[in-house]
């Protein structure tokens, strides 16, 4: 359910997987120096990719493309990476199948929330490619997601009691994330602590979900399990607010997309809630953070601002105390080549918002 939309990465067959793989880890932070575990997750991808098209193909023509239509578009693919990479710290063997279903299953997931995003967001752009919202219309959207999520639920019904029920709270958690970014905070309810609860719950809880699936399904130990899932939790909230400062402070070139798309959809993100809670805001800031901005020229404005405000000072800070946070969890676990490439990306969401 993030806002941002991913640029067009993905694996597709086998003579592609490396040079996909390298592409999906630039795109992410992920820093991979071994060739076995390289080779090991290109090969993996390269299997949920497939497995993706397998599943989300009709015998209803209309059903077909609609859903294949953004399974197609590409992605970063970052869930299912992870779940790969928790998957390296199980020792039973015969465990791939299963994880790698779960990777599909968490990404079909993801897919579904982007559909019906688009819906509520109105957007008519996702992943370079018309969205389906706008290519067909709402209906089609609402239903292709949840097309989506029921194959998603069929998938982890073969992987037993325990994975369907963990993917039935991950589907409240999302809910409950989006039903409290529509509604907004409750009266005398921080702002800032409601903005963290939210994408916590819209984000972090499927990449949490990503973790814990591949290390118990890989038979990796209870305390690892629990250690890939926090730190989930907590990369994926991260994910987000590294988003925020970069719609700000990062130029469109590097960005992917014009600055300021939340600036102009209205959302507050955490750098804009950090400085509307100072004693002393900036009061033109606040005028223009009051509602939508359709203005190119306030846009700018507004960026400026934001640039030298106390509010994207403090979101770096916070940013920089959730990789800390997520380093600490990944101390449970073996030192490896794949605990050295979880641990990249915590760096590298700090080095990207500067």
């Amino acid at each position: 359910m993030p806002r941002g939309r991913e640029r067009a990465v993905s694996v597709r067959d086998g003579a592609t997987e490396n040079g996909a793989l390298e592409d999906l880890r630039a795109s992410v932070g992920l820093q991979i120096d071994d060739e076995a575990l390289l080779t090991d997750l290109a090969r993996g991808l390269g299997a949920v990719e497939q497995l993706l098209r397998d599943v989300v193909r009709s015998d209803v023509a209309a059903v077909n493309e609609a859903a294949r239509h953004l399974v197609e578009a590409g992605g970063k693919r970052f869930r299912p990476l992870f779940t790969l990479l928790a998957g390296q710290f199980g020792t039973e063997t015969g465990s791939r199948d299963g994880v790698i279903t779960a990777a599909a299953a968490v990404e079909l997931v993801h897919l579904a929330t982007l559909y019906h995003d688009d819906v509520m967001d109105e957007a008519t752009m996702r992943r370079g490619a018309e969205s389906v919202n706008a290519r067909w219309d709402n209906t089609v959207a609402i239903l292709t997601g949840d097309f989506l999520f029921a194959h998603a639920s069929r998938l982890v019904a073969d992987l037993g009691t325990d994975a369907a029920r963990i993917i039935a709270e991950t589907f409240g958690e999302l809910v409950t994330g989006q039903m409290r970014e529509t509604v907004g905070p409750a009266e005398g309810e921080d702002p800032i602590e409601h903005y963290l609860t939210v994408i916590g719950q819209k984000t972090g809880s499927l990449i949490a979900t990503s973790g814990r699936f591949g290390g118990m399904l890989s038979g990796a130990p209870d305390e690892y399990v629990e250690a890939l899932r926090r730190f989930g939790d907590i990369i994926g909230t991260a994910f987000q607010i590294s988003d925020d400062i970069i719609d700000i402070d990062s130029p469109s070139a590097e960005l992917g997309k014009s600055q300021g798309t939340d600036l102009r959809e209205g959302v507050k993100t955490l750098p804009m809630l950090y400085e509307l809670s100072e004693d002393k805001p900036n009061a033109r800031l606040s005028e223009l953070l009051s509602g939508p901005i359709s203005d190119d020229a306030e846009v700018a404005e507004a960026l400026a601002l934001l640039r030298s405000s106390r509010g994207l000072e403090r979101a770096r800070t916070t940013l920089s105390g959730y990789a800390q946070r997520a380093r600490t969890e990944l101390a449970a676990l073996p030192p490896s080549p794949a605990r050295d490439a979880c641990e990249s990306v915590a760096d590298y969401l700090v080095a990207r918002t500067h």
